[in-house]
């Protein structure tokens, strides 16, 4: 299931350009030393040790071989794992700067690698194609991909190779796939009973709760503490508030791109209707509605507000990570805007990260480095790879193993926000869960099935686009073209964002923003993913 922040890992264009990237810069003190190994079964008669680089969260142990899942999987390969590990946070520099240096590691694990990042470190010859070891020596990964053979085509780059090991995780499908609304809107109950109010089904109804919930004093504390709206402005993430644009127009998502039913690409952020979306975000902005924290502030600070039960109305995917799992909080129905309109844009999201590991040139024991990632892809091994594992006596278990049943059965969180005991206990893949998997070889996660069930009854009959934009894997050229003008026009356009709704100018410079959007590159933006999506759907 979708973690809490959803990591765009960054370019290596810049540090490639400054560091370069060549095979014979490559030091020889990262990666394990050859061992001649053929013909590899688990477990080895004589132990050994790769070297992988990963990356963690600070809840989790430092050195990854404390988790019980590595303990368990070195037990079972006679393989030790040599690990740099560094924190979510600072890992993708470290990731760049290593990749750049060519002192590499025998393979990464998580890596967060882009399409263009796949593309150009394969061209400059630092990791390596792995469609014939999947092929000789992953038959755990073979069966995944001949039981749903759209992974395959989504792994392959534009040059016929595959360069990466992905993430699969099916919950759902279609518009009832978990992945299809990522910033789902929780909004205070308690409050609403309190002061007698009616769940809101208008933009204009919730701008009066949101007035209520300021004025009113719902805490009871006699302070004027309480924040009637709070999000993270930022792109990418399930904590935003593109929630509340379905109701103005095509709606808005993480990379502002919507498809209609007649499969016509369209940037969200240059419709009309996002114009009027803004205008009525200015609208709760003046009225001193929004957490005027919510552009700047981080993860930390949105918690922390959230476990004081300060917030009104605030967005996250599941409202156990920030208010826990009580009924404080509600999911808001989607609203109709000013002329009646209902909508819910889709995210372009599903259970599927092409760049989770590599393979890297320095590798001298890539059929043992293979089988190894093959272990990972084995059913009840991907299930504990996502989520965490079992018969932990050190701390809170996430599964039970029913060995009658031969089955993983998740227990309940007890109160724990599911994404903190994961991120203590998870490994994050590769892998890959397929909906076959359910009642076979583990139970859906309560808060999963939960989320699927709001999605169904809430958020699918509002849903009116049938397409999401494919995972399309683009040529380097393409993909060059898209990162450079995703890099300015994002920002551009998120910045421009923050500014309307706070000084509410969107009519007065929407025509200058427009055109700042075609010189930034746009027209080509829309080309480029308009064919790629043509390609996708032949």
């Amino acid at each position: 299931m979708k973690n809490v922040k959803r990591v765009l890992a960054v370019s290596l264009a810049s540090v490639l350009l400054v560091s370069g990237c060549s095979n014979a810069s490559k030091s020889e003190t990262a990666s394990s030393k050859e061992y001649k190994l053929k013909n590899v079964s688990f477990p080895l008669k004589e132990k050994v040790t790769l070297n992988f680089m990963t990356q963690s969260s600070p809840l989790a142990p430092a050195d990854p071989n404390k988790k019980l899942i590595y303990k368990r999987l070195e037990d079972q390969t006679g393989v030790h794992i040599k690990w740099k590990n560094y924190t979510s946070d600072a890992f993708i520099e470290k990731r760049n700067l290593a990749m750049a240096s060519g002192d590499l590691p025998d393979a990464i694990l998580d890596a967060g690698f882009n399409d263009h990042d796949l593309l150009k470190l394969a061209k400059d010859g630092a990791i390596i194609p792995v469609e014939d070891l999947i092929e000789k020596n992953m038959p755990n990964l073979q069966k995944v991909l001949e039981a749903a053979p759209e992974y395959k085509a989504m792994m392959t780059a534009p040059d016929g190779h595959i360069y990466s090991f992905p993430w699969i995780e099916e919950l759902g499908s279609g518009k009832e796939s978990i992945h299809s609304v990522d910033d789902f809107p929780w909004i205070n109950v308690e409050w609403l009973n309190k002061l007698g109010l009616k769940m809101p089904t208008t933009t204009e109804e919730l701008k009066q709760v949101l007035i209520a919930f300021k004025t009113k004093d719902p805490n009871g504390n006699g302070k004027a503490d309480e924040i009637p709206m709070s999000f993270i402005g930022k792109q990418a993430g399930g904590e935003d508030l593109a929630f509340l644009f379905g109701s103005f127009g095509l709606g808005e998502n993480w990379d502002h791109t919507v498809v209609s039913n007649d499969g016509k690409v369209t940037f969200t952020a240059s419709d009309e209707g996002y114009k009027e979306g803004i205008k009525f975000l200015n609208e709760l902005y003046k009225e001193g509605l929004i957490d005027v924290e919510a552009f700047e502030q981080d993860w930390n600070t949105y918690l922390s507000k959230g476990k004081d039960n300060r917030y009104g109305l605030y967005f996250t995917w599941d409202k156990a990570n920030i208010t826990g799992m009580n009924d404080k909080y509600d999911l808001m129905k989607p609203l109709a805007g000013p002329d009646g309109q209902v909508n819910v844009a889709r995210t372009n999201g599903m259970g599927f990260d092409r760049g989770r590991m590599v393979i890297t040139s320095s590798d001298k024991n890539i059929e043992l480095t293979a089988k190894w990632i093959d272990q990972l892809y084995e059913p009840k091994q991907s299930v504990q790879d996502n989520w965490g594992t079992y018969g932990d006596k050190t701390q809170q278990n996430i599964f039970e193993l029913d060995e009658a049943a031969g089955m993983l059965k998740h227990l309940p969180l007890s109160g724990t926000a599911p994404v903190e005991l994961r991120q203590k206990t998870n490994i994050g893949g590769p892998l890959a869960i397929l909906d076959e998997y359910y009642g076979k070889v583990t139970t859906k996660p309560d808060d999963a099935a939960w989320r699927l069930g709001l999605m169904k009854d809430v958020m699918t009959p509002h849903m009116t686009a049938e397409n999401i934009y494919p995972r399309v894997f683009f040529s380097l050229e393409d993909s060059d073209k898209l990162t450079t003008i995703e890099t300015d026009m994002f920002a551009y356009v998120m910045r421009k964002r923050a500014e309307w709704i706070q000084n509410g100018k969107v009519e007065k410079e929407w025509d200058g923003y427009l055109k700042e959007l075609d010189r930034l590159g746009l027209q080509d933006w829309i080309k480029i993913k308009q064919a790629g999506y043509d390609r996708a759907t032949k």
